[in-house]
């Protein structure tokens, strides 16, 4: 089934419920206007809809292939990637002195989106390159970012990163891989790596991978882990890919999905690489990557969930199945007309919503934490970026999860063949709550970190700010805005019961209680959102601007979320507020299967 980038609602999203406006008034983006976003979007939809689309089925389909060290993507990637870098879409949320077209990194979220849901197997290799060259700018010398970053931001070059070894996943300290120096200010790399994303393929001249290695001074853990530049081709005095380096793809994953991204096992064999950051210091480097990442696989989330959304809204329209009960004449009718199948694709589109207005929000957040000039609302935005990231990441990418599985249900039997694609969709889908950090770790990370570094500072912020909506809502001339307030205030009282509960209780207690909290936090944050976007919408229809019809949907969309999602928020205290005891205390015999 054919994909339209829905430009539309992600505007919306970006302008009325982001603040993408506030970006442009920090002054740091010269080539940015709001008549440029518009322009933007609809060519990035060009790209997505006639180009990436298309290829997402019959990706799906063929697969990789690998030989003699060579991956081989499905028919027309290469093509496609080569159009990519036409457009120069590698560089647009970079600086304009790199090679970028200087835009903000809310754009590039849209971008990724538009990418992720016409071809997820395909998105995944500028996704990785993206984080990459924010790890070069932050942390390169200037001497990298001459050999590196102007063939990285044009997409000439792709990059990835290496972390996983079959003994180190989530527990990165305990890696092999190392790095001995080899005298002339290069290291020398040997070690394995798995799922490497992009690894291996045919479609650039040469790959950079960033691989975490441990040198001869590192101590255990994570704190003697530094990281290295290892191309897969030497750049020569001129910058081209010169002599093939010892590194080489041995094996090529065989996965539920994605099957159109080459998933590598890669071996590194005294690869000659170089110190990107300081030594002992990988982690940190690492990290700029991985929250690019973990961003972008957060609106990952967003975008499966929209391609699955608008494949099971076209079968609803077309699959004609009994009489419908509003429906004058016998039948048989589509079946978007029965109610079930019409509060499920409602329900659906809600969440996509919600989803995309927290990946956005936090992507502008990220832009102003980098750019404002007072240092107050620069530290403001850096601690709702830093709180928005495990909760984009982990809430975004279950409801990908889930509304892929919906859409499944929607087709009834015929979404359980192949045929249809919207098994794809959930295949495909299911990965993303896994890499980059599973969603345990991003909970884990919320509760464990982002609350316990600030005492909670940067959840009062937040639940403050749903306080001023649900204000907002209750002061409003519409009638459906105050009874969206009667849901968010009630979700927000939960969530500030379970951060008060989070910051009070023992470590074992927060831990067991992570995973609950941040879905609260995720509908919560999704809820407020929303209603801040339906306030937008009633401004919208006092003015009366052409778009009536569209602003009445937003307020809808609204209140089917907040009677929905948040309708539940109260009843997740007692997941989080479980504790430790209960699950730990009566021993193995808890989980023992008969």
């Amino acid at each position: 089934m054919s994909y339209r980038a829905p430009v539309r609602d992600i505007r919306f999203a970006l302008e009325e419920i982001a603040a993408l406006d506030s970006v442009k008034a920090t002054g740091v983006f010269p080539e940015f206007s709001s008549d440029l976003t518009p322009a933007i979007l609809d060519e990035a939809a060009k790209l997505a809809n006639d180009v990436l689309a298309p290829l997402n089925w019959t990706g799906d389909q063929q697969g990789c292939t690998l030989k003699d060290g060579a991956v081989t993507t499905p028919d027309g990637f290469k093509n496609a990637y080569a159009q990519y870098v036409e457009g120069g879409w590698q560089g647009l949320q970079f600086p304009t002195d790199m090679g970028g077209m200087g835009l903000p990194k809310a754009l590039g979220c849209a971008l990724m989106e538009m990418l992720q849901s016409s071809n997820m197997a395909f998105g995944l290799g500028p996704m990785l390159s993206f984080g990459a060259i924010e790890s070069l700018i932050a942390v390169g010398t200037d001497e990298q970012r001459e050999l590196y970053l102007g063939k990285i931001m044009s997409g000439e070059w792709t990059a990835t990163m290496n972390l996983t070894e079959p003994g180190a996943g989530s527990d990165v300290g305990a890696l092999r891989t190392k790095a001995e120096p080899n005298g002339d200010g290069s290291w020398a790399i040997s070690g394995q790596k798995i799922y490497i994303t992009w690894g291996e393929h045919d479609c650039a001249d040469n790959i950079i991978h960033l691989v975490l290695a441990r040198t001869p001074d590192g101590a255990a853990g994570t704190k003697g882990i530094s990281l290295f530049i290892v191309p897969k081709f030497i750049p020569d005095a001129d910058g081209n890919p010169g002599e093939r380096n010892t590194l080489q793809a041995i094996g090529l994953e065989h996965k539920m999905g994605i099957h159109g991204s080459p998933t590598c096992t890669m071996e590194y064999d005294g690869a000659k690489g170089w110190l990107l950051g300081d030594e002992f210091k990988g982690m940190a480097a690492m990290f700029i990557m991985m929250n690019s990442a973990r961003l972008n696989v957060g609106v990952q989330g967003v975008g499966i969930a929209e391609r699955a959304y608008q494949q099971a809204l076209a079968y609803a329209q077309d699959r004609k199945q009994g009489r419908a009960i509003n429906m004058d004449d016998h039948g048989p009718h589509e079946i978007i007309h029965h109610p079930d199948v019409r509060r499920t694709l409602a329900v659906m589109k809600a969440k996509i919503e919600a989803g995309r207005a927290i990946c956005y929000h936090a992507a502008v957040e990220a832009d102003l934490g980098e750019h404002m000039d007072d240092a107050d609302e620069k530290a403001w935005s850096k601690r709702r970026e830093d709180l928005m990231i495990p909760i984009a990441k982990a809430w975004c990418t279950d409801m990908g999860v889930d509304v892929a599985s919906m859409g499944v249900q929607v087709h009834g039997g015929m979404g359980f063949i192949e045929e249809t694609g919207a098994a794809q969709h959930l295949r495909d889908a299911r990965i993303a709550p896994i890499y980059e950090g599973t969603n345990g770790i991003q909970a884990i990370d919320l509760v464990g970190r982002k609350l316990a570094r600030d005492g909670g500072t940067a959840m009062a912020e937040l639940i403050e700010d749903v306080r001023q909506t649900v204000e907002d809502c209750i002061t409003s001339s519409n009638p459906d805005l105050p009874v969206l307030a009667e849901a968010l205030k009630p979700a927000c009282d939960a969530l500030e019961d379970a951060t008060k509960w989070m910051l009070d209780a023992s470590d074992a207690d927060r831990l067991a209680g992570a995973t609950a909290y941040l879905k609260l936090a995720g509908d919560v944050t999704g809820g407020w959102l929303l209603c801040v976007g339906a306030v937008a919408a009633q401004r919208k229809l006092k003015e009366a601007d052409g778009e009536e019809s569209y602003a009445q949907a937003r307020i809808a969309i609204a209140n089917i979320f907040a009677q929905t999602a948040l309708s539940g928020a109260a009843g997740l205290l007692g997941e989080i507020k479980l504790g430790y005891d209960p699950v730990f205390g009566p021993g193995e015999a808890v989980l023992a299967s008969a």
